[in-house]
């Protein structure tokens, strides 16, 4: 079973570089936009500094104007970046998953026939439309958002190591707690998500068959027996839904204590 999974995943990361190189310069730029965005948006933050230091303890009044101005156009560019960002990726998103979904609408066409009579022809429908949505985080804002998250920690953890080391290590303690409660509560959550989909393929495909033939099920009068099986899964699929809701709403409530956690080692140790 093991050995199956490491089979598995190994032929899923080999699809993903595979994805990715396809559209490696697109993402190249992307996160070369998204660099300028993440300096740009640290200059607000480092303008308070000079802003407490300089311009109000210092008496410097005449840096207030060009302050100003930088506060401004590194507004500007962020804003730009922004923009430019998901005009980059989101239509290099959309071009992704429309390949995929041609690309797998030709290999259900190629398969043999008795697959088709072992499978409703909603949930094909339904997987191909719905399944190709997941490489979105590849080739769009996903990745490029998490390399830029990374970046952003880390230097900001080289600016909080520098000025007040003792309070980035507490900082940094609170957050392992945080990042292992975030990873217990993505094991759990990943296989509810993954479910759901399988559950709407299934519920979207008897619905589709149900309204297409309900010439036949009115003649055979099994509307009671249609509604039977479509509540049933539609409780499935809430039942689905509420169980994700609780798990992030876990994780919400965690991220409000670590957050209260952070604020109190900084009024105690700051």
């Amino acid at each position: 079973m093991t050995g199956k999974k490491k089979l598995e995943g190994r032929k899923v990361w080999r699809e993903a570089r595979a994805i990715i190189w396809r559209y490696r310069w697109r993402v190249a730029l992307g996160l070369v936009v998204m660099v300028i965005g993440r300096v740009s948006g640290m200059v607000v933050p480092g303008a308070s500094k000079f802003l407490v230091d300089d311009v109000v303890g210092g008496g410097r009044a005449d840096l207030l104007l060009p302050l100003a101005l930088a506060v401004a156009a590194a507004s500007l560019v962020q804003g730009a970046s922004s923009f430019a960002l998901s005009q980059i990726l989101g239509v290099t998103a959309q071009r992704a998953i429309t390949e995929m979904r041609k690309t797998v609408q030709a290999h259900v066409g190629r398969l043999p026939v008795n697959y088709f009579d072992s499978t409703r022809s909603g949930v094909l429908i339904s997987r191909v439309m719905t399944d190709a949505e997941g490489i979105r985080n590849l080739v769009g804002t996903g990745l490029v958002q998490l390399t830029g998250g990374l970046l952003t920690a880390v230097l900001s953890l080289g600016v909080l190591l520098y000025l007040n080391w003792s309070l980035t290590l507490y900082t940094i303690a609170v957050l392992l707690f945080f990042g292992g409660a975030m990873t217990f509560a993505f094991k759990r959550l990943r296989p509810l998500f993954r479910e759901r989909g399988k559950i709407n393929a299934q519920v979207t495909g008897r619905l589709g068959e149900s309204l297409s033939g309900v010439r036949i099920v009115k003649a055979y009068t099994s509307e009671r027996k249609e509604d039977l099986v479509f509540a049933r899964g539609a409780h499935r699929l809430f039942r689905n839904v509420a169980k994700a809701v609780t798990g992030v709403s876990a994780l919400t409530a965690v991220s409000s204590v670590v957050m209260g956690a952070i604020g109190l080692i900084m009024a105690t140790v700051g």
